[in-house]
């Protein structure tokens, strides 16, 4: 299109949210002891650093939102006293510091995104999925989810299982409990039919990302908490 026009477009990048170090601030992130800082040393001339590079982005995007994780990179060829000082001998190499070891271990497993993705929730105690929505279990408590399975089962009961939801939602300690009971009480108002509706409605925001980060971890558990609602 420029070369027919002339003119001088450019598709946006977006940007990158993998942390990117060097010998100003490598020791100020790595050696946080309260993060889980997973980091790439590589080459830009490495091919399979360049083959990486993809699944290295996603990893970055997929934890965004945990606070105490940190996808990183460091170019070791440049930066070569970095690279020695954790043996670093081929490129990728790829090292955790963990919150309560900061020697660098190293990570031998397979590094597709989704192998990754399950190293670092392990490691992390986190549970993300490989396009950074939370695993399905976040935000769930079983006995709402069990109340919530039978509220719609049992149209003439609703008012006193609402009644149950609520007092369960205060003793369950858990902050999104409180969305079980807004949904009972969606219900109760617009059919059962709105449990579906709802679902395609957050799954769109969900799947066009037009929104803020913490507004996609907030719908995420809310799409996770519509699943308990199951016959609707």
């Amino acid at each position: 299109m420029n070369e027919a026009t002339g003119s001088k477009g450019r598709v946006a990048k977006p940007a990158s949210k993998v942390t990117v170090l060097d010998p100003s601030n490598f020791d100020q992130v790595v050696q946080d002891k309260n993060k889980l800082v997973f980091v790439e040393f590589y080459a830009p001339w490495c091919g399979h650093c360049k083959h990486l590079a993809p699944d290295w982005e996603k990893l970055a995007a997929a934890f965004q939102n945990e606070e105490n994780v940190v996808i990183a990179k460091v170019d070791a060829d440049s930066h070569r006293d970095l690279g020695e000082r954790y043996g670093v001998s081929g490129f990728p190499t790829l090292k955790f510091f963990a919150r309560d070891d900061k020697s660098g271990q190293g990570y031998e497993g397979a590094r597709d995104l989704s192998a990754m993705v399950t190293e670092v929730n392990t490691r992390a105690g986190t549970h993300r999925t490989t396009d950074g929505l939370f695993e399905s279990s976040v935000g769930r408590v079983t006995e709402l989810d069990e109340i919530a399975e039978y509220f719609l089962s049992k149209p003439n009961e609703r008012v006193k299982l609402i009644a149950q939801a609520e007092e369960a939602a205060k003793k369950s300690g858990n902050a999104n409990a409180e969305w079980y009971v807004k949904f009972m009480k969606a219900i109760d108002k617009k059919g059962q039919d709105w449990v579906g509706q709802e679902k395609t409605r957050v799954q769109g925001y969900l799947n066009e990302r037009k929104v803020e980060s913490k507004k996609i971890d907030e719908l995420s558990i809310r799409l996770n908490i519509l699943e308990a609602f199951k016959g609707s």
